[in-house]
């Protein structure tokens, strides 16, 4: 294992025990950020609050060509954490606290890298990546950065991943004419039925998509996430709401799809279709376009001497830098498994390899 793996931990106790849930992101620039200050030495060093609890700290160290990403924001915790989730347990194999994985474990080998080492170095932490809601990375796309590449860290066991899926949420409502629900014209008078038939529709043209194909992803992915509406059983719903999202092959407009999901709601009885998020793909642009792009991110991944691992469904904001034009790839310890669970954790092997590959970088 990596000799860096005992200041890893050190710093991954320190940087865990700060809580970035994210909701509620009550986040200042003090707290974490006045860690990250006090342990990276000889970087210039620029905090910005965004408001709302988006804060970012962008550290520099001599002329760098490429950033590092690191978001420090995690989910809630839950009922079923077993200990407290903001101090951190090490077992044999792992490192268990909230955050571990996704993704302060790579914040830490970073800083304990950055303190091992005096080579060109930048890194841009951010606090606003859980609550889809990119205004940290839009500033800093924004500004006059200079970097030609983005290292975006998430949970990739240790793989630079070149290729994902976008994203897509949505907030449809229906309505409906209330009345008593014994008559016939409830089957078709309900806002409820409205948002059910829609589901099915688009569950149908879901599963015709599994034939598509894109660097090793498959189909299109989609998911109903709520429905609610109504009042009881022997009354015409008169509104209803749903909400669901879809994450699209690098290859597929979103546009378009959205055109489609929205054309399968019952006639006259959408209210309104609102988009509420969306991030694109990486690579982003146009299928020779991400092609493009693609390999320019392997190219860099072989030049910095990275495993190159496969294309994911998951989203990050790799994705943002590419829309860009920035060369951007993800690469970071642990397991996609593991983030958003009770506890959560990042096996002790993927912290030391992940540091030492960080170390090697920055030297």
């Amino acid at each position: 294992m990596s000799t860096l793996l005992p200041e890893v931990l050190g710093h991954l106790e320190k940087l865990v025990s700060f809580d970035t849930r994210n909701p509620p992101r009550e986040i200042g620039t003090g707290g974490i950020f006045d860690y990250l200050r006090s342990q990276l030495h000889g970087f210039q060093i620029t905090v910005t609050d965004h408001g709302a609890g988006a804060v970012s700290m962008l550290a520099v160290r001599g002329s760098p060509r490429h950033v590092f990403n690191v978001h420090l924001d995690t989910v809630p915790g839950s009922p079923a954490w077993t200990a407290d989730p903001h101090v951190l347990r090490v077992t044999a194999d792992r490192a268990i606290a909230l955050g571990a994985c996704d993704i302060k474990g790579a914040a830490a080998g970073l800083v304990a890298a950055a303190r091992a080492t005096t080579g060109d170095a930048a890194f841009l932490f951010t606090t606003d990546e859980e609550a889809n809601d990119p205004r940290c990375i839009a500033a800093f796309l924004a500004g006059k950065h200079g970097f030609e590449a983005a290292i975006v860290a998430e949970p990739t066991m240790g793989e630079a991943v070149l290729a994902h899926r976008g994203i897509s949420s949505v907030l449809m409502k229906f309505r409906g004419h209330a009345g008593h629900a014994s008559g016939q014209q409830a089957r078709v008078n309900s806002a409820l039925h409205a948002a059910i038939r829609w589901g099915g529709r688009a569950l149908d043209f879901v599963e015709e998509q599994d034939h598509l194909r894109f660097g090793g992803l498959t189909g299109l992915r989609f998911n109903i996430g709520r429905v609610e509406g109504g009042i009881k059983a022997n009354m015409i719903a008169p509104s209803a709401e749903l909400r669901f999202g879809f994450r699209p092959l690098p290859s597929q407009s979103p546009e378009a799809l959205h055109e489609l999901f929205r054309g399968f709601a019952p006639a006259g009885l959408l209210d309104s279709y609102e988009v509420t998020f969306t991030g694109p793909s990486l690579p982003s642009g146009d299928v020779a376009r991400a092609e493009e792009r693609r390999l320019a991110a392997r190219d860099l991944a072989d030049e910095l001497g990275l495993p190159i691992g496969n294309a994911v469904d998951f989203w990050t904001e790799a994705s943002l830098f590419s829309q860009a034009g920035l060369t951007a790839f993800v690469y970071g310890p642990g397991d996609i498994a593991q983030a958003h669970t009770a506890d959560e954790w990042v096996g002790l092997d993927q912290l030391a390899t992940v540091a030492a590959h960080y170390q090697r970088l920055l030297g």
